[in-house]
């Protein structure tokens, strides 16, 4: 079964590893939208969770009580990570995602047109990218 939304990483890592000050809002988020499930090392004493898509992980999240989240695209605060979710139906992504505590950040492209993208912020301020039509 194809997921609802694809994670695609273009940077030569296995997961991508976002910090937060509430690591498990933000696992939680990611575990919703990529269909996964949060887990937490013993080892990691709660400060590490991470989210795994059919056991493997793609997404983990350090604790940083001190996160500021970052100002994208204003780049008073670097961004320090991002994350592109392809989608086959942008409205319904868009819907899930703002429904799940996103935030909508750039409305590069109307969601009716063929191909294109939308860029969000994530709980912990992280922005990412919701992308569709692109071969």
């Amino acid at each position: 079964m194809r997921p609802k939304h694809r994670l695609v990483v273009f940077v030569p890592r296995k997961r991508e590893v976002p910090p937060a000050s509430d690591v498990g809002a933000e696992s939680s988020f990611w575990a919703d939208l990529l269909e996964g499930e949060v887990v937490v090392p013993a080892w990691s004493d709660g400060r590490w969770h991470q989210v795994e898509v059919d056991g493997e992980p793609v997404v983990g999240v350090q604790l940083a009580p001190d996160h500021v989240p970052p100002t994208w695209p204003d780049p008073a605060v670097r961004q320090q990570v991002h994350l592109d979710l392809e989608v086959d139906d942008p409205r319904a992504a868009e819907a899930e995602v703002l429904a799940k505590g996103a935030r909508l950040l750039l409305a590069a492209h109307e969601l009716a047109a063929a191909e294109g993208f939308r860029a969000y912020a994530d709980p912990a301020g992280h922005p990412f990218c919701l992308t569709w039509g692109q071969a």
